[in-house]
């Protein structure tokens, strides 16, 4: 039986951009709501989610993904701002947006997606709006209306910066205590294949 990974491509952000997540889950936590929060070694930018891939094709999901990576060179980007999807009022999912560095980051995933599409993955057919995803509601309650006032006294939530050195195609393994994500490889911006993580 082939065997399969839960697969998807993200960009890891700075320590200090994750602290800055971390102090925003803090402060919404209070609101006791149903909340599934994103622990903190798992906090990254998803650019496409591929998910379940054959293990024998990973290698080449990673060798496209390194090519496309090549042609962009290292850019910063700033999070900031709190919201929710669909919105704060019934908030769904929790996220901190991207205030610069947006356009680049489109790109880049316009760019990975358009490799990946040749391969036979579907495209998305959402427009792409980059965020770092901290938490998902469980279930509604009194608690979600508290939740909802908190997310919208933080829209002006600042975040902090990070460099987008390399894209990772990261393998995800869910189990009862919640998902383990491993890479699968790293793809350097520039092609410089010795990238430094920040």
């Amino acid at each position: 039986m082939t065997k399969k990974i839960r697969t998807f491509v993200a960009v890891e952000l700075s320590p200090a951009v994750v602290a800055q997540a971390v102090s925003l889950v803090e402060l919404l936590r209070p609101a006791g709501a149903d909340c599934k929060w994103v622990e903190s070694q798992n906090m990254h930018l998803t650019l496409k989610f591929l998910g379940d891939v054959r293990e024998e094709d990973t290698a080449d999901v990673c060798r496209v993904v390194t090519k496309a990576a090549a042609e962009f060179e290292p850019f910063e980007i700033t999070l900031g701002g709190a919201g929710a999807f669909p919105n704060a009022r019934r908030p769904r999912t929790l996220w901190i947006g991207v205030t610069q560095g947006e356009k680049e980051l489109v790109r880049l995933q316009t760019a990975i997606e358009r490799v990946l599409a040749k391969r036979g993955f579907p495209k998305e057919h959402r427009a792409f709006h980059p965020h770092l995803t901290i938490g998902r509601v469980r279930e509604g309650g009194p608690a979600t209306a508290e939740l909802g006032q908190r997310i919208e006294a933080q829209a002006d939530f600042a975040a902090g910066t990070s460099t987008v050195r390399e894209v990772v195609v990261f393998a995800s393994y869910l189990s009862s205590t919640g998902p383990t994500y491993e890479p699968l490889g790293r793809a350097a911006l520039g092609g410089q294949s010795d990238s430094l993580n920040q």
